[in-house]
């Protein structure tokens, strides 16, 4: 689960705009004071998720990329403390999120098996902490104007983020239904909202590189799709200009 600072920087405005403040509002009530963020990346969910929370803050970042770890801690805004911790998210337990007012992350449901995601949500029912988990793909692409390759490289793609590597079945567009049934089993409720990118001219240069990684994905899972008819398709989806609606949900699970 590595990802490229430059790719973090290029969607972190669409995941700003995207995430659902309506999932906010149970969280505004008692000022969370240990915030522990999970795969944190360069620490866009801080910068983001801080200034509309109320009162002091300390940040846990954790992150198995040290250099993302740096830039996440140089990066969180003024008036919240932080510290890092390397570590590999997929095997916190309870004890490791004990103190917790609030466990987030953004774009990890997706990354993980279901054996991970149950461990994760133990993780936190068990330390009696709220989680809000944000921008997972569902596995819905709206592209305008349509194209009749569109349906075939949207289900490609999505077999690729379910597809196993590394001895391991990503759970993919299932990730939402599949910690929204797992909260429920240990007592949390749990709220679901729509995060969608909107694509278009505004972010031509983060549409042409989702378009590329979408495409190059459904590739590699399809390989029969290879060949001529795919690199048109791209080529004339880049050429000619597009917009897209990229689905994606958030979830906030606690105790009520």
């Amino acid at each position: 689960m590595a990802f490229s600072p430059t790719w973090l920087a290029l969607r972190e405005p669409a995941d700003a705009d995207a995430r659902a403040l309506s999932l906010l509002e149970p969280l505004l009530g008692a000022a969370p004071k240990v915030i522990r963020d999970l795969g944190c990346g360069t620490g866009s969910m801080g910068r983001w998720l801080a200034g509309r929370l109320p009162g002091p803050q300390h940040w846990v970042l954790y992150d198995a990329d040290p250099d993302l770890l740096a830039l996440a801690a140089a990066g969180l805004p003024a008036g919240v403390s932080v510290e890092t911790r390397q570590a590999d998210v997929t095997r916190l337990t309870a004890t490791d999120l004990a103190g917790a007012d609030l466990v987030t992350a953004s774009a990890l449901l997706d990354l993980l098996t279901r054996a991970e995601l149950d461990r994760l949500v133990e993780a936190c029912a068990g330390a009696g902490c709220p989680a809000l988990l944000t921008i997972s793909v569902t596995g819905r692409v709206e592209l305008t104007p349509a194209d009749p390759l569109d349906a075939s490289i949207e289900a490609a793609f999505n077999e690729h983020q379910r597809r196993r590597t590394g001895g391991r079945d990503l759970l993919g567009p299932d990730a939402v239904d599949a910690a929204a049934a797992a909260f429920t089993r240990l007592g949390m409720a749990v709220r679901v909202a729509p995060s969608p990118w909107r694509l278009g001219p505004a972010r031509a240069d983060l549409a042409a590189e989702w378009l590329r990684g979408w495409v190059g994905a459904a590739v590699e899972q399809r390989p029969e799709l290879a060949g001529p008819a795919a690199a048109a398709y791209l080529s004339r989806r880049l050429a000619d200009g597009f917009a897209a609606v990229v689905h994606h949900s958030d979830l906030l699970a606690n105790f009520e």
